[in-house]
């Protein structure tokens, strides 16, 4: 009985090795895109105020007075207090279905709702109020996980639907199947998802949102959306500036905002603020690219292995003294950076698995090591007076500024 077992053992271990043989080099692992979709009638009235819930994939942050707005991409933003830095707590849940970025001023958060801008008014947090809702002003605001490889769009009723966003997993599929297919299916589906007097918060190096006086500007993977927002409850929509082709990030600097895209880093200037005007570039290899300037000196992460198109990382460091003629100083080799911040002559990178690095910039061609939080995953930081906001995987850390390095306070878990 027992060798008429092992030699049932053996026959099968024979029949998956000699499947595995069969399918050798015919099949392959893939990242697998499917929509998150809603309804058309349910999407336009769906913004309400809850008690807090679970973090369910944590995304951008935004710091606002004593309060800390987590982004659960597509589903809403997250409201902690935070008056104590080392103690934050919950204590509201915003549902903005396909939300993805924040910006506020004077008590008034502006939203992204897919294509829609939503106001909220947040003078009193325990009684968060939506004021206004302009619809479709935002209208090439499709944000697609470049990272996957395949995206399941065929089945969206765009006439009747909207797209909120994407859930990704890991699938088997047919290596000449995909290859025929892929380049032909994105290229339709975007098509298709196409058919200071008041005090402002603070942002990380991945918002796309950007207050800057009486004009919000949110960047879309074309434009320059710009807004008037003098009168804060009722924003005006005014002419969208073309701005190239997949546009991420934005950062503002005085009368200059700094464009980070796949392609490379445009500057603005925007002394006639209703109307950017295009002054320099810097383009690199296409890759993932967020951006913050300090100085002379812009700071570029470039994420590569991923859909983005590079196949190395690395954090740029550019030349802008002369803004109409950008120039690359020096490369230091990343992991697989996302947000980086500047505060005075400490640099952050968060290099995503690798964790928080922390670098002395006084010499930007000779970067000093100041400190290396391993064995986190990182994603953003917001340098601020006090202390340093950064946000990992469902986590929001916090640190203290020493003189030459960093010490962590507290950690919150947002699950």
């Amino acid at each position: 009985m027992r060798t008429t077992l092992i030699l049932i053992m053996l026959l099968g271990a024979f029949v998956l090795v000699s499947c595995d043989d069969e399918d050798n080099g015919k099949y392959a692992e893939y990242l697998v895109a499917r929509p998150i979709t809603m309804s058309m009638a349910e999407f336009k009235d769906s913004i309400d105020i809850v008690a807090p819930v679970p973090m369910g994939e944590s995304g951008k942050i935004y710091v606002y007075a004593d309060y800390i707005f987590v982004n659960d991409k597509y589903r809403g933003v997250h409201v902690l207090d935070n008056k104590d830095p080392k103690a934050p707590k919950k204590i509201a849940f915003i549902k903005i279905p396909g939300n993805v970025d924040i910006s506020v001023k004077g008590d008034y958060l502006y939203a992204d709702s897919i294509t829609d801008l939503v106001v909220l008014d947040i003078s009193d947090m325990n009684n968060i109020k939506q004021v206004n809702r302009l619809e479709n002003v935002l209208r090439d605001n499709v944000v697609f996980p470049f990272e996957a490889e395949i995206y399941e769009w065929q089945d969206i009723d765009y006439g009747n639907e909207v797209v909120l966003g994407w859930e990704t997993v890991m699938e088997r599929r047919e290596i000449e199947e995909v290859e025929v297919q892929f380049s032909r299916e994105f290229d339709m589906m975007v098509v298709n998802a196409i058919d200071n007097s008041a005090p402002t918060g603070k942002g990380g190096s991945l918002a796309r949102f950007m207050i800057v006086n009486d004009y919000l500007y949110a960047v879309d993977s074309h434009n320059i959306n710009v807004f008037n927002i003098e009168d804060l409850e009722n924003p005006k929509d005014l002419e969208d500036v073309y701005a190239g082709f997949d546009i991420e990030t934005i950062f503002n600097r005085g009368e200059h905002l700094f464009l980070g895209s796949m392609r490379g880093m445009y500057i603005y200037d925007i002394s006639s603020p209703a109307v950017p005007s295009l002054i320099g570039e810097f383009e690199h290899g296409t890759a993932c690219d967020p951006v913050v300037v300090d100085g002379d000196y812009a700071f570029v992460t470039l994420r590569g292995g991923n859909m983005c198109g590079a196949t190395e990382s690395g954090l740029f460091i550019v030349n802008i003294s002369d803004m109409s003629n950008p120039f690359l100083v020096k490369t230091y080799p990343m992991e697989g950076p996302y947000g980086l911040g500047v505060k005075d002559e400490k640099l952050f990178v968060c290099d995503g698995a690798s964790g928080l690095k922390v670098y002395d910039k006084t010499n930007v061609e000779e970067l000093v090591p100041l400190n290396h939080f391993k064995d986190i995953d990182t994603f953003d930081v917001i340098p601020m007076e006090e202390n340093l906001l950064m946000i990992g995987a469902g986590v929001i850390y916090q640190y203290e500024y020493l003189e030459n390095k960093i010490k962590l306070i507290s950690t919150f878990k947002l699950k």
